[in-house]
């Protein structure tokens, strides 16, 4: 028989909380947390015949816990029996997924670039670390999971068992190793990403960025030699900015994207003249990449050639390196980059035609203002176009009552309802992510109640990328006063992003949460 809730916050998880940070803990990190009744049983768990819905929206971080959930043949470690189980989404971010309850389905871009140097019967090479091997393959290539014909895929995994921030080299030698030999094998397009400026950014050490920034430029140089002796085209620019803030206004550690804007540089020293580049957004990139490899744009895609009045001596090879949260920042000592030796990067700048791309807000399909994120980013680098997100789709189904009526959503809640088993919301803990929002969650638990169903628990992820650190208790204390006001919920148990979130297929780090919140194992805090 399923737990009853009853609404309001446990009294006893911001204390709990509050003691980690003491230990040394971190809201990414943060160890599970189960809420107790006072028998020491967990109040909220997972079971047959219940339903869960995934309140996140992005994808790549989301992939891991999904297949725990939906998986029958799931193989990464035991799971207690569980199906059947309703797992729904809110968004489709991997196509292995597209059998579940998708509540808001996306439509698959076609005629982006890599299907155009596909068509053309052109080879490419995709590579990155595993932190972002997604957004150069899912991502850019407009949320299609499978390569296209003549293209190569290939990951490098990035660190494990250690903070980055202990190593902001991360594994970049490994992916400077697999684009030099991407170089001599002549593919005819090699897209990378860097991931450094991005995962060393979003941490508070300020000798780590910078050191960052310096390990990024010297393999910048390696590879812009390498590609200069084949006779490549190289594009540089980067998906958003994070690396160049040090701080925010207040004076602390500053560790998330930011609304900057990026650079992007053409080096091709075969060029007889400097080519004039104007400056556009991340969209831009696609069809100048197509202009340079000699293959004609493809109906609907929408962005412009950045290089006017260029003559690429023919069909050319392109090697585009996206600086991961690499933006454009103060040139003074509030900058990582700034404050780092970069001889390669000054260079560029000074000896080669570069110009400035809108990576945030309306320019990469976000809402106005917000800063930009690597899924919008790399889909709008591949894509050609300026592509919706997620946050404006569910947003504006927020601000126009469709959210309300979502066929998927309302379903499941009246499925649960007559079968007297309970509702599961698991959601980001945070005001502003492209991951995902609390509003979500609660918007979800409105509905529930309004359809007569209050058996619902929430298990949160904390968040700690796009919160402050140390800020779960404010942000728990608002949740206490919106669950006040709506009169059902309960809170059944907590864990970092970095744990229930893992990208890198650490799936030790999975169990952890799915055990968390079917199991219930994770140090306890009391309920009511």
């Amino acid at each position: 028989m399923a737990e009853q809730p009853s609404p309001g916050l446990e009294p006893d998880l911001i204390e709990t909380i509050r003691r980690m940070y003491v230990e040394g803990q971190t809201d990414y990190s943060f160890e599970p947390l189960v809420v107790v009744e006072k028998n020491g049983l967990a109040i909220g768990r997972i079971r047959p015949g219940d339903a869960a819905i995934f309140c996140c929206r992005r994808g790549e971080r989301e992939i891991q816990l999904t297949e725990a959930f939906s998986d029958p043949a799931f193989p990464h470690f035991p799971r207690p029996e569980l199906f059947p189980i309703e797992f729904v989404i809110l968004t489709l971010y991997h196509e292995k997924f597209k059998d579940l309850p998708v509540a808001f389905a996306p439509t698959k871009i076609k005629g982006t670039l890599s299907e155009a140097v596909s068509r053309a019967g052109l080879r490419q090479l995709r590579t990155s670390e595993s932190e972002k091997f997604a957004h150069v393959t899912f991502f850019f290539n407009g949320g299609s999971s499978e390569p296209f014909p003549g293209e190569d895929d290939f990951r490098v995994p990035s660190p494990k068992g250690i903070p980055f921030d202990q190593v902001p080299g991360l594994s970049l030698p490994g992916v400077e190793e697999r684009v030099i030999e991407g170089i001599n094998q002549g593919y005819d397009l090699i897209v990378t990403n860097f991931a450094n400026g991005d995962v060393i950014g979003h941490t508070t050490n300020r000798e780590a960025k910078i050191r960052c920034a310096e390990i990024v430029d010297e393999t910048l140089g390696r590879v812009l030699a390498a590609a200069q002796r084949s006779g490549y085209v190289t594009m540089v620019t980067a998906d958003h900015g994070n690396l160049e803030q040090m701080l925010t206004e207040d004076g602390k550690p500053h560790v998330s994207h930011t609304a900057n804007e990026v650079s992007f540089i053409v080096i091709d020293p075969s060029m007889k003249e400097k080519p004039i580049l104007r400056d556009g957004v991340l969209a831009d990139v696609a069809p100048t990449i197509l202009s340079a490899v000699g293959v004609d744009i493809p109906e609907g895609m929408e962005g412009a050639n950045l290089v006017t009045d260029v003559d690429w001596c023919g069909k050319r090879k392109v090697l585009l390196i996206i600086l991961d949260g690499w933006g454009i920042g103060a040139q003074d000592e509030t900058n990582p980059i700034f404050l780092a030796e970069t001889p390669v990067w000054n260079e560029l700048l000074k000896d080669h035609p570069w110009s400035r791309l809108r990576a945030a807000g309306e320019a990469v399909g976000l809402e106005p203002g917000k800063a930009g994120n690597s899924e919008a980013g790399h889909i709008n680098l591949g894509s050609g176009r300026i592509v919706p997100q997620d946050d404006v789709r569910l947003d504006q189904a927020m601000q126009d009552g469709s959210f309300f009526t979502n066929e998927v959503i309302c379903g499941t809640i009246d499925s649960i309802r007559s079968s007297g088993c309970s509702l599961h919301l698991i959601g980001l803990l945070t005001e502003k992510s492209s991951h995902g929002s609390i509003e979500y969650p609660l918007a979800i638990l409105k509905m529930a109640k309004n359809r007569g169903l209050e058996k619902v628990f929430l298990h949160l992820i904390f968040d700690g990328r796009s919160t402050d650190p140390g800020s779960a208790p404010v942000l728990l204390n608002k949740l206490q006063i919106e669950l006040g006001k709506i009169g059902a919920g309960r809170i059944a148990s907590g864990v970092g992003r970095g744990i229930a979130l893992d990208r890198d297929g650490n799936y030790e780090k999975t169990k952890r949460a799915f055990d968390l919140m079917v199991s219930g194992t994770g140090r306890k805090c009391r309920g009511v």
